[in-house]
């Protein structure tokens, strides 16, 4: 149990509007609320339904709080904030050290700090370095020379491969890779022959990776994701990209080898980079968005080929009128047809 509405208040800071004795077992979303759920509204129409609903009591900003509820009311800031709050109170446990399983195959060499965790068949190689208080899930695989910072936690079955470097509190969530090799290729006498990729990539501090992402190693040099970026499942980052500080890319998106993006740069889901590029910082990518060039700093981009927002729509606008206007042309051209005829 989470507590009291009122000991809620008091953790985040809020205000209780209706009766703060209410008692708060679990969060959950409007639809799925029930009683002893504490849910939350963003909106008019999402606070609406929370009171109509389960809940025991709902989450708001003051903007959307009302004297009178039907149901107690959580008054805080930011609710989102205060949702990653509560929250925290019921995410599983983070496995502690030191522990080493049995099946887990730890090179001689290797140096691990006192307290670190290492699951069952995971793998550490030799030369690799890990930090204080991080965690090795199972299967997990730690290449050779490979470095680990403080509190790091690469979950189940995901690779760091040889010579990448992760910072402290980065998380490899299962499946992802670091550090596969480039896309190197070049064509010599009609064949593809692979060019070398002896580079490595490195993860600054909070970074964090999705479940199957991969981020290829450079030719030569560093991919870099920078500090406190955050990257969905099912991402592809080329070889020697560079990524800024405190960026989000959503699932499914791709950068071609070579791209740049500047920090606090936001990428929606499915966006691809033609590569060789330079994203500024602070710019907004729209879902499915092909950015096939530079893109200056505070932009905000969307469609294919990627253009600034209002013209995207300006296009599509005309691209939907367009049934009507060949209905017109054809039009024209019949009564043309008939008054030629008619000469």
């Amino acid at each position: 149990m989470l507590g009291t509405l009122q000991d809620l208040a008091k953790r985040l800071g809020g205000r209780v509007v209706g009766d703060g004795s209410v008692k708060i077992e679990r969060v959950a979303a409007v639809d799925d609320a029930e009683s002893g759920a504490l849910t939350f509204a963003t909106s008019e129409a999402y606070l609406a339904a929370a009171l109509r609903g389960g809940a025991a009591a709902v989450l708001v900003e003051a903007e959307l709080a009302t004297e009178a509820p039907a149901k107690p009311l959580l008054v805080v800031a930011n609710v989102r904030y205060a949702l990653a709050e509560v929250l925290r109170a019921l995410q599983r446990v983070r496995p502690r050290g030191p522990f080493r399983h049995p099946s887990a195959v730890v090179a001689e060499d290797a140096v691990l700090a006192g307290d670190v965790y290492v699951d069952a068949n995971a793998y550490v190689g030799n030369r690799a370095a890990i930090g204080l208080g991080s965690v090795i899930g199972a299967g997990a695989y730690v290449g050779e020379d490979a470095v680990v910072g403080e509190s790091a936690w690469i979950h189940p079955g995901a690779r760091l491969m040889a010579g990448c470097r992760i910072g402290d509190r980065v998380v490899l969530h299962p499946g992802c890779t670091i550090g596969s090799d480039g896309f190197g290729w070049t064509f010599v006498d009609g064949r593809t022959e692979r060019i070398p990729q002896v580079g490595n990539v490195v993860l600054e501090d909070d970074v964090e990776i999705g479940s199957n992402t991969c981020i290829d190693r450079a030719q030569t040099g560093s991919t870099h994701v920078g500090a406190g970026t955050k990257i969905d499942n099912l991402v592809q980052i080329g070889h020697n990209c560079r990524i800024g500080k405190h960026c989000v890319i959503a699932s499914l998106s791709g950068l071609a080898g070579t791209t740049v993006l500047g920090d606090y740069v936001k990428v929606a889901g499915q966006a691809g980079f033609r590569g060789h590029i330079t994203v500024g910082s602070r710019v907004t990518i729209g879902g499915r968005a092909g950015v096939w060039g530079n893109v200056p700093d505070d932009a905000t981009i969307s469609g294919n080929p990627a253009l600034d927002h209002r013209d995207d729509l300006r296009r599509e606008v005309m691209i939907r009128r367009l049934p009507k206007l060949f209905d017109r042309v054809d039009a024209l051209e019949r009564l043309r047809s008939r008054s030629r005829q008619g000469e």
